[in-house]
Parts: C-alpha cells; sequence; structure tokens
C-alpha cells in the first residue's frame, strides 16, 4: 500500500455514504475503502489517529472499521447475507436492458420480469426475484438501463428459452450498480 509516514491524522467525512448505495456488497465495500485509509495513519514511529464522521456511528460496519475488527465485520456481514440468500448462501444474476427510448427500455424490462414471474411459479419455485428497476446509473452515453435481479440456489436456470436479446446477463455479479 500507500506509505506515507508523515501522516499522523487521516480523516474520513461521510463515512457511511456508500451504506446507502443500492447495492448487496456495499457494506463489504465501505469496510474496505475505510480500513484502506485509515491504513494510512501511523504507519511511522509517530504513531497516528483516524477520526471518523458519520450518522450512522452504530452500524455494524462503521464500528468493526473503527475497532479494525476484520474478523467481526466478516461474521456479521456473514450473518446478513445468509438471511438475504445472498452470495455465498445464494447466487445472484443481473440481467440489464439497454434502449435509446427510456419507454422502451422501461416495457422490455417489465416484459421479462413478467415471463421470469411466471417461471418462477410454475417451474422453479425455489428462485426469487427482484422487480425490474432503473439501474442506478440509469442512463449512460443516451442509453437507458433497465434491471432484473435473479437470486437464488440456480438463478441462471430460469434464464434457459427465454430470449433476451439486446440484454447483458452477469452472473455472480461484483455489482448491482
Amino acid at each position: 500500500g500507500l506509505d506515507l509516514p508523515l501522516v499522523t491524522l487521516v480523516g474520513i467525512v461521510l463515512a457511511d455514504v456508500g451504506l446507502s448505495l443500492p447495492d448487496p456488497f456495499a457494506a463489504e465495500r465501505t469496510f474496505q475503502v475505510l480500513t484502506q485509509v485509515a491504513g494510512r495513519a501511523g504507519r511511522s514511529a509517530r504513531g497516528g489517529q483516524v477520526i471518523l464522521q458519520t450518522f450512522a456511528p452504530e452500524h455494524y460496519v462503521i464500528q468493526c472499521a473503527a475497532k479494525h475488527d476484520v474478523d467481526g465485520f466478516h461474521k456479521l456481514e456473514l450473518e446478513y447475507r445468509r438471511q438475504l440468500g445472498y452470495p455465498p448462501f445464494g447466487r445472484l444474476a443481473r440481467l440489464e436492458c439497454r434502449r435509446r427510448d427510456p419507454l422502451k427500455a422501461e416495457s422490455e424490462a417489465k416484459r421479462v420480469l413478467q415471463i421470469l414471474q411466471e417461471k418462477l411459479v410454475t417451474e422453479h419455485r425455489s428462485q426469487t426475484t427482484v422487480s425490474a428497476v432503473p439501474c442506478f446509473f440509469a442512463k449512460v452515453d443516451g442509453v437507458y438501463r433497465w434491471q432484473v435481479i435473479l437470486r437464488g440456489p440456480d438463478p441462471v436456470s430460469l434464464l434457459r428459452d427465454l430470449r433476451l436479446e439486446g440484454w447483458r446477463v452477469e452472473v455472480e455479479p461484483i455489482s448491482l450498480l
């Protein structure tokens, strides 16, 4: 990592901002960033201090980062993911529809969602789906983006025999943004 021996104080403003992102991996990323940034202070014999400014001082990510409690964070994060069926306790697939016309993007996403919901009822009861929603970055380079998130033991099984022309499919995405 970056070694700045004269840095003895690191301040992290809005340390919790990443926790507000609509992504199941937001806590992990926030903990990672806080730990990395805090690690810049006190690398020399001078020691160091870290100040976290947050609106969520009781959140387990902030608490564990402040104590540099990696094991505690892992334990709490894994329990959270287990309860929601997120990896490593379940699998995710992200389907992204891109269209130049915002209404076509929305209607196509909802069309595919309807097909998937029908398959859930008739064939794949162990899978779940989240509604079709605009992507976090809904418009990129003049293209409108909508997504459908699938979660379960084998979300890819829902995609068999499904025509997804013009869709981007990510199995085990590293981000839902």
